[in-house]
């Protein structure tokens, strides 16, 4: 496979796994960084053998970056994205794809207007116990997944808020535990569902971060197209961390399931993933036995490899081929933009006290 010219934009914490994967594939000739502080871009650049700047239109005009990797606050995914489109570059973003519906439309529609891929990262998908469970979802093992359960207990200090100043803040975060932690398992709950989310009814919460404006905690229920239903529970709010996971139940009775994070959840560039990602919960008629073979496995895997760089450097090379290849990505732009719409049901339904129908947004 020919090599894509590859460029990064957002040099904080999440950007160094990015610079790493982009450095390492064999897919990438990783040629730019782009910050709004220089200082850091010129780190990145030395780090990583690029040219630095701090201006995202000079970048594209001097680099011509075939994908555009975007490592940005949420709210400042648009417009970077938008850039890249018209600069003729695929694009590749950091979950969430955005803060808004209405930044989502705008960049799907300019990724359209130019002929560009548009991806947002959900590298999850690639953790070896989800991909297990979709193999058996789509064998039919669990008949139709017909409940879903999305749980996540965790924590964040204080000194997490502090430590960006876009943190915590409705203007520059664009939400809390909903947009910044939640998006990565929103993203599963739909695609093991192999459904779309129609109605959502929920509330939100901060219960113990009063130094932010934003969401500590939610819940909702959802009820998909196809008539399946789903509970979220997603909280920041229970110290040191519990667990994250997601469980879907079949039609058939049997029931498949995954913690993807033991304790709190990892927060880029500060914090290594502790625990490998391992299925918990495996009904299916005649392999009730197997769940102690799949979390021996899924442990070696896990300490084989840099497990922050590793997932997110599958998804990238997976999309660097879908461009080489002309073909969709695993994750596509649609995708993403499902995930702010469901979050945005949930802030939606809390602020009118109603069910909210996301086939109307």
């Amino acid at each position: 496979m020919r090599r894509l010219r590859t460029a990064l934009v957002g040099c904080g914490k999440v950007g160094g796994m990015h610079a790493q994967a982009l450095s390492g594939l064999a897919g990438s000739d990783f040629v730019a960084v782009c910050d709004a502080e220089s200082a850091r871009a010129d780190d990145f650049a030395r780090r990583y053998g690029a040219r630095a700047f701090d201006d995202v239109g000079r970048m594209i005009r001097e680099t011509a970056p075939e994908v555009v990797c975007i490592a940005t606050p949420h709210p400042l995914h648009a417009r970077t994205a938008v850039a890249a489109a018209v600069g003729g570059a695929h694009v590749l973003v950091e979950k969430p794809l955005a803060a808004s519906l209405a930044d989502c439309d705008l960049m799907l529609a300019a990724c359209r207007a130019h002929g560009v891929m548009i991806t947002v990262v959900s590298q999850r998908r690639w953790y070896e116990p989800v991909r297990r469970m979709k193999a058996a979802i789509s064998a039919g093992k669990i008949g139709r997944p017909v409940l879903g359960a999305f749980t996540m207990y965790s924590w964040r200090e204080p000194a997490y808020y502090q430590s960006d100043p876009w943190r915590g803040r409705w203007d520059a975060e664009g939400g809390g535990v909903l947009v910044n932690q939640s998006p990565h398992m929103l993203d599963l709950l739909e695609w093991l569902m192999d459904d779309q989310a129609a109605l959502v009814a929920g509330f939100w919460a901060n219960f113990n971060h009063p130094m932010v404006e934003v969401d500590d905690t939610a819940v909702a229920v959802v009820r998909f197209r196809k008539g399946g239903l789903a509970s979220i529970t997603t909280s920041l709010a229970q110290k040191p961390g519990i667990h994250t996971k997601v469980h879907i139940h079949g039609s058939n009775g049997a029931s498949v399931g995954v913690e993807t994070d033991r304790g709190a959840t990892f927060i880029a560039g500060v914090s290594a993933i502790a625990a490998p990602p391992l299925n918990d919960l495996w009904t299916i008629p005649g392999e009730e036995d197997q769940l102690a073979l799949f979390q021996v496995q899924d442990r070696e895997s896990f300490a084989a490899v840099d497990p922050a760089v590793h997932y997110h450097a599958l998804q990238i090379a997976d999309f660097l081929e879908a461009v080489v290849q002309n073909r969709s990505p695993a994750v596509t732009g649609e995708d993403g933009r499902r995930v702010v719409a469901l979050f945005q049901a949930i802030y939606q339904s809390n602020r009118d006290r109603t069910v909210v129908s996301l086939e109307e947004m």
